[in-house]
């Protein structure tokens, strides 16, 4: 890590961005470990690390297994993996520098980047042209090939070039629907190659994983010592068989990185120190809010119904890269997994809570996404890593002290001025004193809070929050949004118990 990159995450750190663990969060991610040996048991896999990374750091790593099975050597957290699909944050982040830098567009045609696709054929008249910004959404209109994809990363830029000459077939009009494709990632990492005017690798290589310290870290895996590589195994007729290892090629933008666990901390701490959006120095490998908008999610939702009893369901669609996700355990997270022949591996990040959970394993296709998730739910389920509180505008603020003496007296005439032209229209004065008359016959007086901030049932913007009071026989919830206008005004007052 460069000591200005160093400086610039502890200055983001300092202001927000991240906070140490409560005291007990060490004992939580102990109990983290029965869940990755249970998965690795139930899916006979070698070898395999998990990591949380917490307040800018690596909190607590996990290894467990051989990288590999002839020498028995052990996994460690510098034990180098392919992290196969994971790869397209890097390739998508790539994306998003050149854009700041004004050397691409996202709406834009893709044929403005990549010539061979000027002469493509669509599949309707009626088409859309594909964009930049399609190709990271997986909206492009191409098949799902994980099988497929997985198997040409050796595949040379001059085969590729050709292979998008000679035409590619559509599964459906560009732009009506998501379609997970590894080929349209291919094609981003040849756009980053020529807009760039060096590989994507390279590229990547210098503007990401050089600043950011991960010098463990490569597409090409003949250059990982022998000590530190994780060789990759398929489970078949109950032994395992090593799978062979394709070397770097055009695919790789889709799913060619190799990282270990030391490594790979460092890139999540560094998205992570993206949250929350704030005044201050920049990072200078790429502007927070271009992190954060990897995370937006760019076309076709789907819900995922709950899987056990405790659970929920989940809400998800593809951004940039990455699954932006939601649901009533983790709250708003973003993750990715990865498999590959001899490979699977899962990230999820929760960046309101300042936490990421990641496993590396080296079995084909590990599904490494459901130990993860069981492990990001148990954490979270823990109370150790609170979501992060957001301090309240000063007009918030001063609404607040409203919401009190109102409640103190009963009245909302009490404060004749500080309505929107929207409150009583809403419920007039005397319902809304009687409904607090109500509720004040169960909690007594109450008192506001000293140093109020919104808590993680509300809201979390600066105009509009739940707030906690303490009273004489319990407490009393306030909810508060205040109109969109200079003067600060009530455009929603609420009292519940």
């Amino acid at each position: 890590m460069t000591k200005l990159y160093a400086t610039l995450l502890g200055l983001a750190l300092a202001t927000g961005a991240g906070a140490a663990a409560p005291a007990d969060s060490a004992a939580v991610e102990r109990t983290l470990d029965p869940v990755f040996e249970r998965f690795m048991q139930e899916n006979h896999v070698p070898g395999l690390v998990f990591g949380v990374v917490h307040g800018g750091r690596l909190d607590y790593v996990r290894a467990f297994g051989v990288q590999d099975t002839r020498t028995n050597a052990p996994v460690d957290a510098d034990t180098v993996f392919r992290i196969a699909s994971m790869s397209k944050q890097f390739t998508a982040l790539a994306t998003l520098r050149l854009r700041d830098a004004g050397k691409l567009e996202l709406d834009a045609p893709a044929e403005n980047y990549v010539p061979e696709l000027v002469k493509l054929r669509y599949p309707t008249t009626d088409s859309p042209k594909i964009r930049v910004r399609d190709l990271l959404s997986h909206s492009a209109g191409f098949v799902t090939d994980d099988h497929w994809g997985d198997r040409q990363l050796a595949m040379s830029e001059a085969d590729f070039s050709r292979l998008v000459a000679d035409g590619i077939p559509f599964t459906r009009a560009p732009n009506t629907g998501y379609e997970y494709s590894n080929f349209g990632f291919a094609l981003v990492g040849r756009i980053v190659t020529n807009v760039s005017k060096r590989n994507f690798a390279d590229y990547i290589g210098e503007q990401f994983l050089k600043p950011l310290g991960m010098t463990a870290s490569t597409y090409d895996v003949a250059t990982i010592p022998a000590a530190h590589r994780a060789l990759g195994y398929r489970w078949e007729n109950d032994a395992w068989r090593e799978e062979p290892t394709p070397g770097p090629g055009a695919f790789g933008a889709m799913g060619g990185l190799a990282t270990s666990a030391n490594d790979y901390a460092r890139y999540v701490a560094w998205v992570l120190s993206a949250w929350p959006p704030r005044d201050g120095a920049e990072s200078p490998i790429l502007r927070r809010s271009s992190v954060r908008e990897m995370t937006r999610p760019a076309n076709y939702a789907t819900v995922f119904p709950a899987t056990d009893p405790a659970g929920c369901a989940r809400s998800s669609a593809y951004g940039f890269g990455v699954h932006s996700q939601a649901d009533c355990v983790l709250g708003f997270h973003f993750m990715h997994s990865g498999g590959l022949p001899g490979f699977g591996s899962n990230v999820l990040f929760v960046p309101n809570r300042d936490l990421a959970v990641f496993a590396f394993a080296n079995r084909t296709y590990a599904p490494a996404s459901r130990a993860v998730r069981d492990a990001a739910n148990l954490l979270v389920r823990s109370g150790a890593y609170p979501a992060r509180a957001v301090a309240p505008a000063p007009g918030l603020q001063a609404m607040l002290d409203v919401a009190a003496h109102v409640y103190a007296t009963g009245d909302v005439m009490a404060e004749p001025g500080a309505y929107a032209m929207n409150f009583f229209l809403d419920r007039d004065a005397s319902l809304r004193n009687a409904d607090i008359g109500a509720l004040k016959e169960k909690t007594g007086a109450c008192t506001v809070p000293a140093a109020p901030t919104v808590t993680p049932t509300g809201p979390d913007g600066a105009l509009a929050g739940t707030f906690e009071f303490t009273c004489e026989r319990g407490s009393m919830k306030v909810n508060i949004t205040l109109a969109p206008s200079s003067k600060p005004t009530l455009q929603k007052l609420e009292y519940t118990q």
